[in-house]
Parts: C-alpha cells; sequence; structure tokens
C-alpha cells in the first residue's frame, strides 16, 4: 500500500480578479514488498512553498523561521518514519508483492467575497477511496462499492482526534489564516505572522497512518 501528500494552488501573492487564493497540499506514497517512497508538493497562492523528497520536506519559501520550521522538519520525518516502519512490519506478517499507491490532497481556498472552501481527498490507485467531510469532521467512503478496504480505513480514521477535529482545525481555521494572512487586504506577502504550514504536512500523513492497518488486514481478502 501507499501513501502521499501534498499541494497545488492558484493566483500568486497580491493578485487580483475572482479566481481564489488556494493553499494545496499534495503527497503521494507508493508502497511495494514493505517499501514505503514519499514524495510531494506544495503551493501558496500559485508558488511553490514546499517540497517533500523521501522523509525529508522543504521549505522553499521563508514562510517559517529556521528554529520553527527545524522543529516541522523533525515532526514530519518522524510520522514518515513511522509509517515506513509500520508498512514494513506488517509486510513481514502478510507479505504484498504487488505496488500500491496513495494520493492524498488537501487545502483550503479564500475566495474574494470572504469564503472559504477546505478539502481532503484520497485515491488509492488512481481510484478515489476516502474523503473527508470537513464541516463534520467525519470521513466517507468513495471507493466503488461496499468495499471492505474503504470501510475499514474509514473506520479507523474516526477513531483518532488527529484525523477528525485535529484536521478540521487545520483545514477550517490554520489553513484559511495563511491565506488571508497573504490575501491583498493585509497588503503584499507581509502582515501577519503565518501559521504553522508543515501542520498539514504531519496531519496529512496522520491521516494515512491511520488507514494504514485497515489495507493491509483488508487487501488480500482478509476482512
Amino acid at each position: 500500500m501507499l501513501l502521499l501528500l501534498l499541494l497545488c494552488g492558484a493566483l500568486g501573492c497580491g493578485a487580483q480578479g475572482t479566481a481564489p487564493l488556494a493553499f494545496t497540499m499534495l503527497q503521494w506514497t507508493r508502497v511495494s514488498k514493505g517499501s514505503s517512497d514519499f514524495w510531494g508538493n506544495a503551493t501558496l497562492g500559485g508558488r511553490l512553498s514546499h517540497l517533500l523528497e523521501g522523509h525529508n520536506v522543504t521549505q522553499v519559501l521563508p514562510l517559517e523561521p529556521p528554529a520553527a520550521w527545524e522543529q516541522r522538519q523533525e515532526v514530519v520525518g518522524n510520522y514518515l518514519t513511522y509509517f515506513s516502519e509500520l508498512v514494513w512490519l506488517f509486510n513481514k506478517e502478510r507479505p504484498i508483492n504487488y505496488t500500491q499507491s496513495l494520493c492524498c490532497r488537501l487545502g483550503c481556498c479564500l475566495f474574494p467575497n470572504g469564503t472559504a472552501r477546505s478539502f481532503y481527498e484520497i485515491t488509492l490507485n488512481g481510484t478515489a477511496f476516502l474523503t473527508f467531510h470537513v464541516p463534520t469532521a467525519t470521513w466517507e467512503c468513495r471507493w466503488p462499492g461496499k468495499d471492505p478496504v474503504a470501510s475499514f480505513a474509514q473506520r479507523e480514521l474516526m477513531k483518532y482526534p488527529e484525523t477528525t477535529r485535529d484536521l478540521q482545525y487545520f483545514l477550517n481555521t490554520t489553513c484559511v489564516d495563511i491565506l488571508r494572512a497573504q490575501s491583498p487586504e493585509t497588503g503584499p506577502c507581509r502582515g501577519r505572522s503565518h501559521a504553522p504550514l508543515a501542520l498539514g504536512l504531519s496531519v496529512g500523513v496522520l491521516a494515512v497512518l491511520g488507514m494504514a492497518g485497515g489495507i493491509f488486514l483488508c487487501t488480500g481478502g482478509s476482512c
């Protein structure tokens, strides 16, 4: 199985027009024979803000001071390491000799009228798998039919505050605050201090950790 995360966005800082300002993270994970590969990126207002390669995440835009960013890097690296170890453990117990690919896409958009929209979508092997309904902090199955893998993963994700209420807060509050700090009303790329942007990377990884057990247990017909 696999997983990964990060982003793409729209419009640069201070841009005019009717299109929304976006902060998007897009993360991919590929798992094959117990080995996990990670990559992804994040964009803020159409500009590349973060890169994820392996267990290393890089801040492309200087959005956080060095000391704070160093702490974010450590947190993200630890979560990715934990996931890799979890995959390896599952593979030892139930070998999987084929490749699985998971993609997590999350972020938020701020519209010119001040309204915002947040999202979190997960695909498995290119097919819609799960969606996070932000207003109610609930996970919804998107896999075709009543597949036990998606159902199990949904139940697992609903057990943990990191993948429900904490994720809701990040998408509804932290993410939107990041965009409001970049909007023309606050001045071109200046003003309020930035919220911890890397929190999104951490939350994205946590969300996949919650479903890892379900994917490995169910794939192979054990559900």
